[in-house]
């Protein structure tokens, strides 16, 4: 009983505190449930926030909008891309009609630069998609918004935003239908972008399936053999066949050009800045001023106008701009190349050359046109044959004057017998049934003798345009000056050979038409993953980091040419330099140390790893190259000395030449030039006689008879000190007795000389002078 009695009051309030926890979730329930505005409504501060968001989000719609010109511009250059591609897919889809290989190597081309061009596009259209895509979504966000809407009860302080709240609202409005036009534009231009696409890859598979027909059909035999040659072609004539040559090939041309404009604009720039260069130099060796100094300068390929030498060095230049432009740009090239080589040959050359160049010139056009309308008609190949057997001709004539040419035989010497040798398997080729692969080999045979013709001129043009630079720097103090000017001419003449070389080789590949392949070719090799243990690397990547390397090798070598001016001779008065030029060679090694690791692609803890390892090894195995190199870096820093000090170390005098990372320079007076590493000058008892000064305080030893006035001595001693020119007059000497014996006297003369280079100079002038007058006074020396 008086249990339940206690229990019941702890029950009551259980029970109580149970049904006001249900009745308080419950109301707490319903208030979470109603609008935010009814329980606490916005801020000022929150609708002005809401109100800049919005217009922010506006002006970036503005923005993109603006993006509507380049989405016009690709509209128009996929109309034009249609339109090209519309005759290249109708040439691929006749089943009856067969391409040479020059078309098709041309019609990939234009393939290769239309994949390039829609996938830029692509991209660009994708992203600005995207953008759009959330522009619309941040767009319906604030037309949703609570807080831009307008009620009837609204607070003061909200009333004071309507007008903006309703233009910002419009503004929405306004902003969704301009993003959904957009994106509507948008995704129809990148379905027509991909639809292009997937054209131009089906008419890709096309063309490289017609090129394996084409060239499995040169290599066999594709038309009779020559003495079963039928006398006429079915279905052929010379007049249809230059007309489609023609319309397909200029059709190509203007393509081409349209396309690669920017290149051939660069091209004229150098080519002008080239003529502007040289006119300026003849003009300087013809003035008064330099015609004396330079001297006479026999000039074969210059004249004071060099316009044909300047139009000479674009048409030769070309290929090296435009690698993968179609053999019939290439052959027209070519042949404004022999207009103005003719033109500048006509006064130049003797009559008997001058015939021979001509008839080449004439040969190549009646190559050029017979190539492209021989067929497997045998008076056709007959013609062809003929042509072969001049142009073997020709070649022999052009073999034997070589000796008497005046150009690179090394260069041109292996040309002509490449020249003979095509020729001879175009014969070949046509007697047995290969007309496609005769006719290409006549034009890579013809065009290559006379390129490097106009090659070898290049190289002389471009020869004594640098040689009137190197005349006029040398005689104006210049960067030619300081340097040797015979190894300089060596240097430019290897490297235009190289260039030459390269130029050849492009055109080469390109006639045969196997430049594509052997590209590819190239960028498989160079650009194919490998890997290395753990690291992955690319040999592209490898050859960077050896250019990149070699190149900051060889500017922290040659930097000195810029940076210290006249060469160092020993004799000659120096103003010593600072240690500037250590400093720049340093950062030069570690800028392209860094450069080169950065184009290596490797990456940087591997790297780290790597030279960790490497480091150990070098540090055990190369100490005293380590530490010349660090001794290196602390003399940059440290200034012991500086280029043009008079320093003394060990037994060694000299001034310093040149401080680099490794080891330094001294020339002696003897003339000598000593290597000494850097480890050395740090480490070594270094004395500098010019650190702040250059004087020297020289001293004289000679010995006279007890017997002698020594106040009579010393002012003689002193007046030839002081008509010395190179003493330092408020400094004056010291004439003392070192040393007295039963029956001399020893003097000492010590005097302040203005620079350590005149010690010698000093001393002999200065005994000169006392001998004689000791001579004159019966002063006896012992």
């Amino acid at each position: 009983m008086s249990e339940r009695r206690l229990r019941s009051p702890y029950s009551f309030f259980l029970l109580l505190t149970i049904l006001l926890s249900l009745n308080f979730s419950e109301v707490f329930g319903q208030i979470q449930l109603l609008p935010v505005r009814d329980t606490l409504p916005a801020s000022q501060d929150t609708v002005l926030y809401q109100i800049q968001k919005a217009q922010a989000t506006l002006d970036e719609v503005n923005i993109n909008n603006q993006k509507g010109f380049n989405i016009a511009r690709i509209r128009s250059g996929l109309e034009e891309m249609e339109q090209n591609l519309e005759p290249l897919e109708a040439d691929l889809e006749t089943k009856d009609k067969t391409l040479d290989m020059k078309s098709l190597q041309s019609y990939g081309l234009i393939l290769k630069d239309s994949r390039a061009k829609l996938m830029d596009w692509q991209s660009f259209l994708a992203s600005h998609h995207h953008d759009l895509l959330a522009q619309q979504l941040r767009l319906k966000t604030f037309s949703k918004d609570s807080t831009l809407a307008q009620y009837d009860g609204d607070s003061s302080y909200r009333q004071l935003y309507a007008t903006q709240i309703v233009d910002v609202r419009g503004k929405l409005a306004l902003g969704l239908i301009t993003v959904a036009t957009e994106l509507d534009s948008v995704s129809t231009l990148l379905a027509d972008v991909s639809a292009s696409s997937s054209r131009v890859n089906n008419l890709q598979a096309m063309l490289d399936e017609q090129l394996k027909i084409s060239g499995k059909s040169q290599l066999g035999k594709e038309s009779p053999y020559i003495w079963s040659a039928p006398r006429v072609a079915e279905d052929i004539s010379i007049k249809d066949l230059l007309n489609s040559t023609f319309q397909g090939q200029n059709k190509i041309l203007k393509y081409f050009i349209r396309s690669t404009w920017d290149n051939r604009i660069l091209l004229l720039l150098i080519s002008v800045a080239f003529f502007v260069w040289v006119y300026r130099n003849l003009k300087k060796v013809s003035s008064p001023e330099l015609k004396e100094a330079v001297g006479e300068v026999n000039l074969l390929y210059l004249n004071r106008y060099p316009i044909l030498a300047s139009l000479i060095f674009l048409f030769n230049l070309t290929p090296l701009f435009e690698p993968e432009s179609p053999a019939f740009y290439i052959e027209l090239n070519q042949f404004f190349l022999l207009l103005v080589l003719t033109a500048y040959f006509w006064k130049k050359v003797k009559p008997e050359e001058l015939k021979h160049w001509l008839l080449s010139v004439v040969l190549y056009m009646i190559v050029i046109l017979t190539t492209v309308v021989v067929h497997s008609a045998i008076w056709m190949r007959l013609w062809l044959l003929i042509l072969n057997l001049g142009s073997l001709y020709l070649g022999v004539v052009f073999y034997r004057r070589l000796q008497r040419a005046n150009f690179d035989q090394k260069l041109v010497r292996p040309v002509l017998i490449i020249y003979l040798i095509f020729n001879v398997l175009s014969v070949l080729l046509n007697v047995f049934g290969r007309v496609s692969l005769a006719k290409a080999y006549s034009i890579t045979a013809i065009i290559g003798l006379t390129q490097v013709i106009g090659l070898a001129v290049f190289i002389q043009v471009v020869i004594e345009a640098i040689e009137i630079q190197i005349r006029i720097s040398a005689c104006s103090n210049g960067l030619f000056s300081r340097i040797n000017i015979a190894k300089s001419r060596a240097t430019f003449y290897k490297l235009l050979t190289g260039l030459a070389i390269l130029l050849w080789m492009l055109v080469f590949l390109i006639n045969l038409g196997i430049a594509s392949g052997v590209y590819n070719f190239i960028e498989q090799v160079l650009t194919k993953s490998r890997s290395f243990g753990s690291i992955s690397y690319q040999l592209s990547n490898v050859l960077y980091f050896v250019i990149i390397i070699y190149i900051s090798n060889l500017l922290q070598k040659y930097v000195g040419l810029l940076w210290s001016g006249n060469n160092l001779t020993f004799a000659g008065k120096t103003e010593p330099k600072s240690s500037k030029l250590a400093l720049f060679r340093l950062l030069i090694i570690v800028i392209g140390f860094l450069f080169a690791v950065m184009a290596s692609g490797i990456p940087v803890d591997k790297l780290t790893v790597m030279l960790g390892a490497f480091g150990v090894g070098v540090g055990l195995g190369m100490q005293n190259i380590i530490n010349n190199f660090v001794s290196g870096i602390i003399l940059i820093f440290e200034k012991p000395f500086r280029i043009g000090d008079y320093i003394e170390l060990a037994e060694k005098k000299g001034k310093i030449q040149d401080i680099g990372i490794r080891s330094s320079k001294m020339l002696t007076a003897q003339g000598s030039e000593v290597i000494i590493p850097n480890g050395d000058l740090l480490s070594g008892r270094v004395v500098n006689w010019t650190l702040s000064n250059d004087y020297l305080k020289t001293e004289l030893l000679f010995k006279v008879s007890n017997e002698t006035d020594l106040d009579m001595l010393r002012k003689l001693i002193e007046s030839e000190v002081k008509k010395s020119t190179v003493i330092v007059k408020r400094l004056a000497p010291e004439v003392l007795v070192n040393a007295i014996t039963a029956d001399a006297v020893e003097l000492k003369v010590m005097v302040w000389v203005n620079s350590v280079y005149q010690e010698a100079n000093f001393k002999s002038q200065l005994f000169t002078a006392l001998l004689a007058q000791f001579k004159t006074l019966g002063i006896k020396i012992l």
